[in-house]
């Protein structure tokens, strides 16, 4: 006898809301990748272009953990226009012993958005200056309001810019941050404005051209760029990345694909063979991190199955500690 469990949206947004826990879960598999011989496969991409419409299939299978994720996450950006948002998908969690399943999360992209947040959460705790307190977030959506929340987890944020293609709702976005996050947070339609003074400074859009100058950059920001998750897809001008003092991927065999580092390369300014450390060994110390306080630090996240795997595994452990959920047995 085999048994199911289903969990809605609602209930996962009810037990899994984005805490300190799933940043350690995230940080976790972030280390994993580093230290264990995980297997995650290539990512499995569709496009469908004249919808501005993609779906990605993501896993991995994490010695140690007794179970692991198949993630279908489609992204249709035109959406908005409809009323509708533009992520949704869900994930299967199957035991890594028997492969049945164990659990069907109908998230919609909620435990993406979770997980994507706290990995944005782990490259700024090992990688932007401790003192950091200043945010730029480039983006209006769901993801730019988690990731400066996630921020505010382990760094001291008091004052944060955002910085979005419609003005309407970079300011719509800010005055709901700033009744919900109790600090001053700012529309501004200049970017290099925004980026100015700013400690840290996040990009969330699906931009398909640079939205960060090279030459906005100053000594002592961290910028971590997690748009772009296709080979079309770049928010940070080419030449940052070759003249950043760090460079961090959260998987180097990813980003020379469809990261920021693959546009750094197809420009020339980085060479395509170059070693960068991986987030994950940077966690697990076995690479060095920032190196100094005057730093330019950037960190490429593409998405890993690894981290849809910790997420996953979490959501059904604090699911049968609340017993949340349907359960089936067959």
């Amino acid at each position: 006898m085999s048994r199911m469990t289903i969990l809605t949206e609602a209930e996962l947004r009810r037990i899994v809301p984005l805490d300190l826990q799933a940043v350690a879960c995230v940080e976790n598999a972030f280390e994993a990748l580093a230290t264990k011989p995980v297997a995650m496969p290539p990512i499995l991409r569709l496009d469908i272009p004249e919808h501005r419409g993609e779906v990605d299939v993501k896993t991995a299978y994490v010695p140690g953990v007794d179970g692991f994720a198949i993630k279908i996450s489609p992204g249709f950006f035109d959406n908005p226009q409809i009323g509708l948002p533009s992520v949704n998908g869900m994930m299967v969690l199957l035991s890594a012993r028997t492969g049945l399943v164990e659990a069907l999360l109908l998230d919609n992209g909620y435990l993406t958005d979770v997980r994507t947040a706290a990995a944005g959460a782990v490259a700024a705790k090992h990688l932007s200056r401790a003192d950091s307190s200043v945010a730029a977030i480039f983006g209006a959506g769901m993801q730019a309001r988690l990731q400066l929340k996630a921020l505010m987890l382990v760094r001291p944020i008091r004052e944060a810019r955002i910085w979005a293609r419609d003005w309407v709702k970079a300011e719509a976005l800010a005055a709901k941050l700033r009744e919900e996050l109790g600090i001053v947070v700012r529309a501004e339609n200049d970017g290099a404005k925004a980026v100015a003074g700013a400690d840290i400074i996040v990009t969330t859009t699906p931009s398909e051209t640079p939205i960060i100058k090279a030459d906005w950059l100053s000594a002592g920001q961290h910028v971590t760029a997690m748009g772009s998750d296709a080979e079309h897809k770049n928010e940070i001008d080419p030449k940052a990345i070759g003249a950043a003092s760090l460079y961090v991927a959260d998987s180097l065999k990813q980003t020379r694909l469809l990261g920021e580092l693959h546009h750094a390369i197809s420009a020339g300014h980085v060479k395509a063979e170059t070693e960068f450390p991986e987030l994950g060994q940077i966690v697990a110390r076995k690479r060095a991190g920032r190196r100094s306080p005057s730093a330019i630090t950037i960190c490429d996240l593409t998405g890993t199955g690894v981290q849809d795997t910790a997420i996953a595994t979490l959501a059904r452990d604090r699911a049968a500690a609340a017993r949340a959920g349907t359960t089936f047995e067959s």
